[in-house]
């Protein structure tokens, strides 16, 4: 039995840990043949590690998902090493920490707009060109709820991942009848490294029982869950979707804010 992405030529960027980790796994579960990238050369080198424990074959390279050259380079070695290029996760991001309003400098605007914007626009860049000459293929940006409305993240990162989610409609556009397909999923609350400091506090706290309560799940999600849409937006099940930004958040962003009923 073949894999949904059996033969794919893809990348996973951000692989190092978390979302871009989890997705990396079950692309190579899947069938796909992968080069997974990050900065963090330890656990990228863990996350190969994982994947070739589990029988599957990948690559990895280190590299800054937000340098020009970088991004070059790692299109040019997936296409070099597959031949082709049929999916691209363009995955990783930033945070840039707890910081009040007041408190953000330009340099740390600037530093997460360079990876979580800059990064997914060389991604869709350099990769559609490769795409479009073969005729068609898929590139997924990871967004935020947070670039969909207030409160889920500071304010540089929201604004950055809002910038991600007119990108991939912008470019879905800019595309036009290429057969090249962009889209992003926009992550609720999900325990990842970025997001542990947030964990461990409520653990400390003894709260962790309230994380997530504001969506109609009232849980936090996990990685492997935003690896499934990845997955079905890779593959050829999401073949008619195209220029969409889909929430996976336990339906946090479905709603207006409210007070939890009292039983």
């Amino acid at each position: 039995m073949t894999g949904r992405l059996s033969g794919k030529a893809t990348i996973v960027t951000g692989a190092a840990s978390g979302i871009g980790r989890a997705s990396a796994l079950l692309f190579a579960k899947e069938g796909a043949r992968l080069l997974i990238a990050d900065r963090a050369e330890e656990g990228l080198n863990q996350t190969l590690e994982m994947i070739q424990d589990a029988g599957h074959a990948a690559s990895a390279l280190a590299m800054d998902a937000g340098s020009e050259p970088d991004v070059k380079r790692l299109v040019d070695t997936a296409t070099r090493e597959f031949g082709r290029l049929d999916v691209v996760y363009a995955n990783a991001g930033i945070s840039g920490g707890m910081t009040t309003l007041g408190d953000v400098t330009v340099e740390n605007f600037a530093e997460i707009l360079r990876v979580n914007v800059i990064g997914v626009f060389l991604a869709i860049k350099y990769a559609s060109t490769i795409m479009v000459g073969q005729g068609g293929g898929s590139i997924i940006c990871t967004a935020s709820v947070g670039g969909l409305r207030a409160n889920a993240g500071n304010v540089p990162y929201s604004a950055s991942k809002a910038a991600v989610i007119s990108l991939a409609q912008t470019s879905a556009n800019a595309l036009i009848g290429t057969g090249v397909r962009v889209n992003a999923i926009c992550p609720g609350l999900i325990e990842t490294g970025m997001t542990k400091p947030l964990f461990d506090h409520a653990r400390s706290r003894g709260t962790e029982g309230k994380i997530g309560q504001l969506n109609a799940l009232q849980r936090s999600g996990r990685p492997e869950e935003i690896a499934a849409m990845a997955l079905f937006l890779a593959s050829d099940d999401a073949s008619y979707v195209n220029g969409q930004a889909y929430a996976v958040d336990g339906g946090l962003s479905s709603t207006h804010p409210f007070a939890k009923p009292r039983k």
